[in-house]
């Protein structure tokens, strides 16, 4: 329940920080894109985002994979910093002290508005050690080139580097469902290294999410 001293003593009541019509600022005459905190926003063309893969792929090849991952976790790091400043900030308490429903509706809103499309965390696997993040309207993975295998690298990295942030541990990510082979999303599996070695063989077996968790889970 909302106290009423409470409003009586503090102007306003944290909202949607994310809301893109009040998030994304532009100056048209200056071609600039600005959050609304200030800081340089970057908006990227799909053919930038075809180019990209076209170059990494004729010059690295098969290493493009992990090139896109470590791209991901870098990016990723970042992110994660401007997402925990304007976050604490906003609602004027440390990152850490707020409700797992606080950080995650944060979290779905701030994804959604960097055109990175939508995301919901399931924690079913918590007790055994796993996260599985699903993702759905990725622009990156929908201008990969067709592949076997799932082509969200580059937001696995991303995952990994903001949860490993999180967790003050090193976290790896593997991606188990992919749009581009035809499933109905994209899913992310979370957990330490070791124990995701075997999701990354089971992956290039082409086994699905579905065979996958139990196996990861025995």
């Amino acid at each position: 329940m909302i106290s009423v001293a409470d409003l009586l003593t503090n102007d306003r009541i944290p909202a949607n920080y994310y809301a893109n019509e009040v998030y994304v600022r532009g100056d048209l005459e200056m071609g600039l894109l600005e959050s609304r905190r200030g800081d340089r926003l970057l908006a990227i063309p799909e053919t930038l985002i075809q180019a990209i893969y076209a170059g990494l792929t004729k010059e690295t090849g098969q290493a493009s994979r992990l090139v896109l991952f470590n791209c991901g976790r870098w990016w990723g790091k970042n992110f994660f910093n401007r997402f925990r400043d304007e976050v604490s900030d906003y609602y004027e308490m440390p990152l850490v002290d707020m409700s797992m429903a606080e950080f995650l509706q944060a979290l779905k809103q701030c994804w959604m508005t960097y055109g990175l499309g939508k995301l919901d965390l399931d924690q079913s696997y918590h007790h055994r050690g796993f996260l599985v993040i699903t993702t759905w309207n990725s622009a990156f993975i929908r201008q990969a080139p067709k592949s076997q295998l799932p082509a969200g690298f580059l937001e696995a990295g991303i995952l990994s580097a903001v949860f490993s942030q999180l967790a003050g541990r090193e976290l790896h990510c593997v991606q188990t469902s992919c749009e581009s082979l035809g499933s109905d999303c994209n899913r992310f599996v979370i957990g330490l290294q070791k124990r995701l070695d075997s999701a990354e063989a089971m992956v290039e077996k082409q086994l699905d999410h579905e065979s996958i968790m139990p196996r990861l889970c025995a």
